[in-house]
C-alpha cells in the first residue's frame, strides 16, 4: 500500500483511539482542519482543553527530523515566540499508533492575520526576527536546505508525471527550464539559519495578544528571507512599504543581510514548481483529486506555462530594495 491511500485507515475510530491511547479522552467530535499534507483535527477534552490531533503522512519525514521539529519548537516556546508547540506526555511529543505517528498541539484561537495591516506587519516583523534569533542559535542535522537545486528536483518530477497533457508538453518544458536557469543563474549564496520554512499569511493567526504562528512542518535551513517574502503582495510601492515595515521590527532582534533581497521572486519561482510537483506526488491520495480537480485540466497548465514565462521576466528585473531615505 502506498503512503498516499495509507491515510484510507485512518478511520474517526482509529483517530479517536490513538488520542485516547496517550490519556487525552475528546468530549467533542473531530474538526478536520485545512491540511491536505497531513491529517489534521481539533477537538476539546472531558477536562475542556482544546487540542489539534496531527497524524502525520506516512515515510514523508523520519521520526528524526519530526523530533527535530518539535525540539525547535520547544526552543522558540523557552524564548517566548508565540508558536504551538507539541504537547508532551510522559516524556514524549511523538505517538505511534497502529502504524500512524501523530502529535498533540494546544489549539490557538485567533482571526486571519492581514497582511495589508502595517501595525500586524509590524507585530509579525519583531517576532519573526525572535523566531530568527533562535533559529541562528543552532544548526538542523535532520532537516532539508533550501536551495536552488530543488528548483530542477521539482521539474524533473513534473516532466516525469503523467500530468502535464502531451500536447503542451514541449512549451511546458520549455518553460519550465527557462525558470529552472533564470532561478539558477541569480540565486545569491548567503548565511543559512533553522527556518519556519513555510510561513505564508494562512500559518500565522492573529490573537488578542498578537500573531501566533502554526505549522512547523516545513521547518527547514534556508536564507532568512523565506520566511519573510510571503509577507509582500500588491504592486512595487506597497511591498516596498511592507517590506520596510517588516524589517524595520525584523531588525531590531535579528540583522538582515539585504543581499537576500534578490532571492525573493527566485523563490517565488521555486514555490511555484515546488506546489505542482507536490500535486503531482500526492494524486494518488483521493483527497488531492477532490480538491485540486483542475489539475487534471489542460487550462491549468496552459496557465502554468504563462505564469512561469512571466516569472521568468520578473527575475530578470532589478530586485525589490527598500525605500529610499
Amino acid at each position: 500500500m502506498s503512503p498516499a491511500f495509507h491515510f484510507q485507515t485512518l478511520t474517526p475510530d482509529t483517530i479517536l483511539d490513538a488520542i485516547e491511547s496517550v490519556g487525552i479522552y475528546p468530549e467533542t467530535g473531530l474538526t478536520p482542519l485545512n491540511s491536505f499534507e497531513n491529517r489534521v483535527y481539533q477537538f476539546r477534552c472531558d477536562r475542556a482543553n482544546r487540542y489539534v490531533a496531527k497524524f502525520y503522512r506516512p515515510e514523508r519525514w523520519t521520526d528524526e527530523q519530526i523530533l527535530e521539529e518539535h525540539a525547535f519548537a520547544f526552543e522558540l516556546g523557552d524564548a517566548e515566540v508565540p508558536l504551538a508547540a507539541p504537547v508532551v506526555i510522559e516524556g514524549q511529543s511523538l505517538f505511534q499508533f497502529e502504524g500512524f505517528r501523530f502529535a498533540l498541539f494546544p489549539s490557538i484561537g485567533g482571526r486571519q492575520f492581514e497582511m495589508d495591516n502595517l501595525d500586524q506587519l509590524e507585530a509579525v516583523g519583531h517576532f519573526i526576527g525572535r523566531l530568527h534569533q533562535v533559529g541562528k542559535a543552532g544548526r538542523f542535522s535532520e532537516r532539508e536546505t533550501l536551495s536552488s537545486a530543488m528548483a530542477n528536483e521539482a521539474l524533473q518530477v513534473l516532466l516525469a508525471s503523467p500530468h502535464v497533457p502531451q500536447s503542451l508538453m514541449v512549451d511546458f518544458a520549455a518553460a519550465g527550464q527557462a525558470l529552472v536557469s533564470a532561478i539558477e543563474s541569480v540565486w545569491v549564496k548567503t548565511d543559512t539559519l533553522r527556518l519556519h520554512g513555510d510561513l505564508h499569511p494562512g500559518n500565522i493567526l492573529w490573537t488578542p495578544d498578537g500573531p501566533g504562528f502554526v505549522d512547523l512542518d516545513d521547518a527547514r535551513s534556508g536564507p532568512a528571507v523565506q520566511d519573510l517574502w510571503m509577507m509582500l503582495a500588491g504592486d512595487d510601492n506597497e511591498r516596498r512599504l511592507q517590506l520596510d515595515t517588516l524589517l524595520g521590527a525584523y531588525e531590531e532582534f535579528c540583522d538582515f543581510d539585504t543581499r537576500e533581497l534578490a532571492l525573493i521572486e527566485p523563490l517565488r519561482g521555486l514555490r511555484m514548481l515546488s506546489h505542482m510537483a507536490w500535486i503531482s506526488r500526492r494524486w494518488d491520495d483521493p483527497a488531492f483529486p477532490m480538491y485540486f480537480p483542475w489539475f487534471a485540466e489542460d487550462a491549468y497548465w496552459q496557465r502554468q506555462i504563462r505564469d512561469m514565462q512571466a516569472q521568468v521576466a520578473q527575475i530578470a528585473e532589478p530586485p525589490l530594495s527598500l525605500q529610499p531615505f
